[in-house]
C-alpha cells in the first residue's frame, strides 16, 4: 500500500490529463476530487470543453502502454466495446505521397473517437472508491494562504448558482488545458508569469463521419494516413471507429482550410496526393456535415524556468504544453507526466518547481519532434538552428526510406510513438538503411 501523502487532492479539469493525474493521486490521498465545467459522466459525445473532440485523435504507442499499466486490461476492454486495435505498422501510411512498407512493429494502437476513449478512462478512474467528480462547476480561482506562498484549494461555483464555494485541498493540479489561467493566478499572488514558446502553424482540421466506405479501396486497412509535408502540405487521417463508422479528418496548414460545404470538402479530398480515400468516400453514406477546428499555434509554457512558485500547485497536460494535434502527442505526454507525478508522490508531497522541471524533460522530445516538423514549412516563423535543419533533412530521408524498408518504418514508429529516443534513428545500422 503506497504511503499516504494527504487528505484531499483537487484536480481542475476532467480531461485525459486530469483523469490520469487523479488515477495516480488516488494512491496517496484519502480523497481525490475532479472538477469540470461540463457534464461528463456517461457522456460519449463531443463536449464543449474538448473542442477538438470530433476530430481524429491518436494515442501513441507509449500512451497505450501506460494506459495498460495504469488500468490493466484497458485495451481488451476498449476492444470489447467496439474500439479497433492492431499493429501500428500495418496501417496504411503515406510519406511524400508514397505508401510506406507495412511492418510488424509490435506497437499496438487503439482506434476510437476521443469522447469514447476518454469515457473508458473516466469509467476506470471513477471505479476507484476515493475519487469523485464534480461536474458542471466553473473554476473561479485558487485559495491560498495570506502570504500567497501556498495554494490550499480552489473556488468553484455550481451550474445555476453564482455563489462561490471553497473547495479546500492539500494539493491542486491544473489540468484545464490550453485555456489554463494559472499564469494569471500566479500574477495575482505576486509571482512572475512564465514565458511561452509558440510555433504558429495555423492548422485547420475539417472532419466528416461516414458509413460503409467502398471496401475495394479500403482493402481491409483500418486507417489510411497521408502525412502532410512541405512538398505535400495537405494531409488526412481516415480511420475506422466504433459502431461501424469511419472518420475522415482533413488537415490544412498556414491558412489552407478544408471547406465545410460537402462538395468543397470532397474536392479537397480529391486533391490529396494519394489514391484510395477519395474513391472510398465519394459514394459512401455521410453521417454528418463537415465540422472544422482551428489550431493557431503550439504553445509551451516554461514553468520550469521560474525561480519562485507557490507550494501545493502543479500544472500538467495541455496547460503546460499544447502540441500541434497532427502529431497525436497530447494524450501520450499527459500519460507520461502522470507517471512522473506518481514518482514524486512516492517520495512525499511534490515540490512544484521540481515537478515542472521533471515534466519538462518529458516534454522536450515530443516538442522537438512537433516544433521541428512544423519549422520544416518555410512560412512558419521561428529560428531554425542547425539541429532543426539537420533533423528535418534526415527525417525526410527516413520517411522516404520507410516507403521501401519496413525496418525503417518500425524505427520511425517507435520514435514518433515516444517509445524510443530520437537517437535510435541515428544508430549506425539504422543510418545505413536510411542513407543508402
Amino acid at each position: 500500500m503506497p504511503a499516504p501523502v494527504g487528505d484531499r487532492a483537487v484536480v481542475l479539469g476532467a480531461s485525459m490529463a486530469g483523469l490520469l493525474a487523479a488515477r495516480v493521486l488516488a494512491e496517496h490521498y484519502a480523497e481525490v476530487v475532479v472538477v469540470d465545467r461540463d457534464e461528463v459522466i456517461g457522456v460519449t459525445a463531443p463536449r464543449r470543453g474538448v473542442p477538438q473532440g470530433r476530430h481524429v485523435h491518436g494515442l501513441l504507442a507509449r500512451g497505450q502502454a501506460i494506459l495498460e499499466e495504469l488500468f490493466p486490461g484497458f485495451t481488451a476492454r476498449a476492444a470489447a466495446s467496439g474500439a479497433h486495435t492492431g499493429d501500428l505498422g500495418e496501417l496504411r501510411w503515406y510519406f511524400g505521397g508514397r505508401q510506406a512498407r507495412k511492418a510488424r512493429t509490435g506497437l499496438r494502437y487503439i482506434s476510437a473517437t476521443r469522447p469514447v476513449l476518454e469515457s473508458h478512462v473516466r469509467e476506470r478512474v471513477l471505479e476507484l472508491p476515493n475519487v469523485r467528480l464534480e461536474q458542471r462547476c466553473d473554476i473561479l480561482g485558487l485559495l491560498s494562504t495570506n502570504d500567497g506562498r501556498r495554494v490550499v484549494g480552489a473556488r468553484i461555483s455550481r451550474a445555476g448558482d453564482d455563489k462561490a464555494e471553497p473547495l479546500e485541498a492539500d494539493i491542486v493540479v491544473d489540468a484545464t488545458g490550453r485555456g489554463s489561467r494559472t499564469p494569471a493566478w500566479l500574477a495575482e499572488l505576486g509571482y512572475e508569469r512564465p514565458t511561452e514558446q509558440r510555433i504558429n502553424i495555423n492548422l485547420t482540421y475539417t472532419t466528416r463521419y461516414y458509413r460503409s466506405p467502398a471496401e475495394e479501396f479500403v482493402r481491409g486497412d483500418k486507417s489510411i494516413n497521408p502525412v502532410a509535408s512541405p512538398a505535400f502540405p495537405r494531409g488526412a487521417f481516415f480511420s475506422a471507429m466504433e459502431h461501424g463508422r469511419w472518420v475522415l479528418s482533413l488537415t490544412g496548414v498556414l491558412g489552407d482550410r478544408p471547406p465545410l460545404d460537402p462538395d468543397g470538402f470532397l474536392e479537397y479530398v480529391r486533391s490529396l496526393p494519394v489514391p484510395g480515400i477519395y474513391e472510398a468516400v465519394r459514394d459512401a453514406e455521410p453521417i454528418d456535415d463537415p465540422v472544422a477546428f482551428r489550431y493557431p499555434a503550439s504553445v509551451r509554457v516554461r514553468y520550469e524556468r521560474l525561480s519562485r512558485f507557490p507550494a501545493g500547485l502543479l500544472v500538467l497536460g495541455d496547460a503546460a504544453c499544447s502540441f500541434n494535434p497532427v502529431y497525436g502527442q497530447g494524450m501520450t505526454v499527459a500519460a507520461m507526466e502522470a507517471l512522473v507525478l506518481r514518482d514524486h508522490l512516492r517520495s512525499g508531497v511534490p515540490d512544484p518547481l521540481r515537478f515542472a522541471r521533471d515534466i519538462a524533460t518529458v516534454i522536450d522530445v515530443p516538442w522537438d519532434i512537433s516544433a521541428g516538423g512544423d519549422l520544416a514549412f518555410a512560412a512558419v516563423p521561428g529560428s531554425r538552428p542547425a539541429k532543426v535543419r539537420l533533423g528535418n533533412a534526415y527525417m525526410s530521408r527516413a520517411q522516404a526510406a520507410a516507403t521501401r524498408d519496413p525496418k525503417v518504418l518500425t524505427g520511425l514508429m517507435r520514435v514518433l510513438g515516444l517509445v524510443d529516443s530520437p537517437q535510435a534513428m541515428i544508430r549506425p545500422a539504422m543510418m545505413l538503411r536510411v542513407l543508402r
